[in-house]
């Protein structure tokens, strides 16, 4: 990904390439990225999933190696999650987050107050120039759980340097593993010499 952030000391993971010349979503293709942060005593982390109109999830996850709040945390992630967009070339977007706060500053709901957060505000206010159609919606904690465990595993991740993050996939299994045993036996009904 060709995203540039402005401390150099942030772990940043994805699970996508950006798209070539001629390449990207479909014109007018509705998509959604949800997003969350989380800050604890361990550290602070982001997590983004950008969701295209067939359900496919492109997870995307940074540690945060500086001093912040969680709303700043919070503000990071959608910005994580806005740039991941603009990168894929997507224009329509719908973006879902848990923190009230952060969806009703930028929906100029609520004021922006504290000096902290202005400049966080101010540049997804210039993202979203990027996006013929945006929309931003709050949801419950409980419907943003992919979002909420990629920001709290990178804000448990030590990094030590660039780079240092490994690759993380999450299947799904529907059997307990000693079952896949019993099924690979069973399958094999003639004898081993059959072949021979």
């Amino acid at each position: 990904m060709s995203f540039e952030f402005p401390d150099e000391d942030v772990m940043f993971v994805t699970d996508c390439e950006e798209p070539g010349p001629g390449e990207g979503p479909e014109p007018e293709s509705r998509w959604t990225m949800v997003f969350d942060g989380a800050s604890n005593a361990l550290g602070n982390g982001i997590g983004a999933v950008i969701i295209s109109p067939k359900g496919e999830h492109t997870p995307f996850t940074a540690r945060l190696c500086f001093d912040c709040t969680n709303n700043m945390a919070e503000y990071e992630a959608c910005i994580l999650g806005l740039r991941a967009a603009i990168d894929l070339r997507i224009k329509f977007l719908e973006v879902y987050g848990d923190s009230a706060l952060v969806i009703s500053q930028v929906k100029e709901e609520w004021d922006t107050k504290h000096p902290n957060l202005m400049p966080y505000k101010e540049l997804v206010l210039s993202l979203i120039t990027y996006f013929e159609e945006i929309t931003f919606e709050h949801i419950p904690r409980e419907e943003n759980q992919l979002a909420d465990a990629l920001a709290t595993m990178s804000s448990m991740f030590k990094v030590r340097w660039d780079n240092e993050a490994p690759a993380v996939t999450i299947r799904r299994h529907d059997e307990p593993a000693h079952y896949y045993e019993i099924v690979t036996d069973e399958v094999e009904e003639k004898p081993w010499f059959h072949e021979v």
